[in-house]
């Protein structure tokens, strides 16, 4: 352990379920480290629409896991359990993890870490887990998206959808995107998007169905449910696969699945949060491999909106929830 690790801790406390009023500042004991985990002194901490759903009562922290909001982070590593290799005291890491995150220490487990980029800020690092984990399971693992193939990403200008757009282009994908107005179209087409559809003023499954010739997208990556899942099937080409990763409109809808039979769809979806270590370490272990080249080579990286320091936790839960931002949110430490 390093030796100048303090017994308190500064973290954001969720007093109770409601507003972002709920999150306050408050000083406890600095988490201990479990077998297999290390302590991340931390530098910066992404804000995410989870973050949202677990201050507002629907989105439980998993068992074991810490209540303190915060699912990404970036810092240096203050300590080790005993069993953990690979990893030293002062090592720059970015991390995935359950919980813990709006801290100035945050445990996680060793193989959820992946080395800060040296092409990033440790603010822009923060920003990573979180979504490229997200993208890179559900996109490219369950959606299997190759080269060639047409993808349609709703809410291209989140932090989610902005990953999804450079990692989809590098991998030689073709790229639509919905938005909600033209700043938001702009980012989205500079970052490879060959169309941004203002889903206000225009039907996506007219323009989707427009641009492929008729064919209809190979893969569509929604978070927004409700009207959109029949929507979104009526977009899907023939063996197309819908991936459902959020609801901000309903979960409970009432579908024709003949199209699904017709056109041999697959449509599937995923958390992160409840997934094992052994299960994020995969994902973890693909995206060393076959991402964090691409980071370093500055060719991928996330847009970061605001900062703001960690006890203004509750105006950065209110931006995030008005959707006026670009990219990430995200809290500071130092």
């Amino acid at each position: 352990m390093a030796d100048d690790i303090p017994d308190e801790m500064n973290f954001v406390e969720l007093a109770e379920f409601g507003g972002p009023e709920v999150l306050v500042p408050a000083k406890g004991p600095v988490p201990s480290v479990q077998p297999g985990e290390v302590l991340v002194k931390v530098h910066a901490a992404g804000v995410n629409r989870p973050d949202v759903l677990q201050r507002t009562g629907g989105y439980d922290p998993p068992p074991g896991a810490s209540p303190i909001p915060g699912l990404e982070i970036s810092g240096t590593i203050a300590g080790a359990a005993a069993d953990v290799t690979g990893w030293q005291v002062g090592d720059a890491v970015c991390a995935l993890v359950a919980g813990g995150g709006y801290a100035e220490y945050c445990t996680a487990p060793a193989p959820q870490c992946l080395p800060a980029p040296e092409w990033l800020s440790m603010i822009e690092a923060a920003g990573v887990p979180e979504t490229f984990f997200t993208v890179w399971t559900n996109v490219f693992q369950r959606g299997r998206l190759k080269a060639g193939e047409t993808v349609l990403i709703h809410g291209g200008s989140s932090g989610i959808g902005t990953t999804a757009i450079q990692l989809a282009r590098e991998f030689g994908a073709r790229v639509i995107t919905t938005v909600g107005n033209a700043d938001k179209a702009k980012v989205c087409r500079d970052l490879g998007a060959e169309r941004a559809i203002d889903y206000r003023e225009e039907d996506f499954v007219a323009v989707a169905r427009g641009l492929t010739g008729g064919k209809g997208v190979d893969l569509v990556l929604d978070m927004v449910g409700g009207p959109y899942i029949e929507r979104n099937i009526e977009a899907l080409a023939v063996e197309g696969r819908l991936v459902q990763i959020a609801f901000q409109q309903p979960s409970r809808v009432e579908i024709d699945f003949l199209p699904m039979m017709i056109k041999r769809l697959t449509l599937t979806g995923s958390t992160l949060r409840p997934r094992t270590v052994a299960q994020k370490a995969e994902i973890a272990a693909e995206l060393r491999e076959q991402v964090w080249p691409l980071i370093e080579a500055g060719r991928v990286k996330p847009l970061i909106h605001e900062t703001f320091p960690l006890a203004e936790a509750a105006a950065a839960h209110a931006l995030m929830e008005s959707s006026t931002h670009i990219g990430k949110i995200i809290l500071t430490c130092e």
